[in-house]
């Protein structure tokens, strides 16, 4: 049984990404083989805010899939497992149907949700949506094979 709200230390055994590349704060919701709910906390501290853009910090469109990614990757890997414990590596194969609606700037906080739309042992296919304030902020259909 896996006891919610998974946190750092629950994530970093589920999926191999670490700081400043592991994009997810927290797990609230799980049902394996489903859907699941997770949170990404957005601070003025983001190391991609230096660049991205000074005076206008604006969130990387491609941080904010990647972060839906490794949502759906501990949805994926719980679901084939049903363990915390990470067997083998879940890469990313494919994006599709990417909707960005807004911009995610400093003190803003993500919910991230993702059903699969198709699932199997090896290749997982799901849909993602994330959300500021719940007003849809970004939206992909997203596949990763686990290896």
């Amino acid at each position: 049984m896996i006891k919610l709200p998974l946190g750092y230390e629950d994530i970093i055994k589920i999926i191999p990404h670490r700081y400043p590349f592991l994009l997810v704060d927290k797990i609230t919701e799980l049902e394996p083989g489903k859907k699941i709910r997770g949170i990404k906390n957005v601070t003025a501290n983001e190391p991609f805010f230096q660049g991205h853009y000074p005076g206008k910090p604006i969130m990387p469109g491609v941080l904010i899939i990647e972060a839906m990614a490794q949502v759906g990757g501990i949805l994926a890997r719980l679901s084939v497992s049903g363990a915390m414990e990470k067997e083998g590596d879940i890469f990313f194969m494919a994006i599709d149907k990417v909707k960005f609606r807004r911009p995610i700037v400093p003190g803003d906080q993500i919910i991230f949700e993702l059903e699969p739309i198709r699932t199997g042992s090896k290749v997982w296919k799901l849909s993602g949506e994330a959300f500021v304030d719940d007003m849809m902020v970004a939206e992909a259909e997203l596949m990763a094979t686990i290896g």
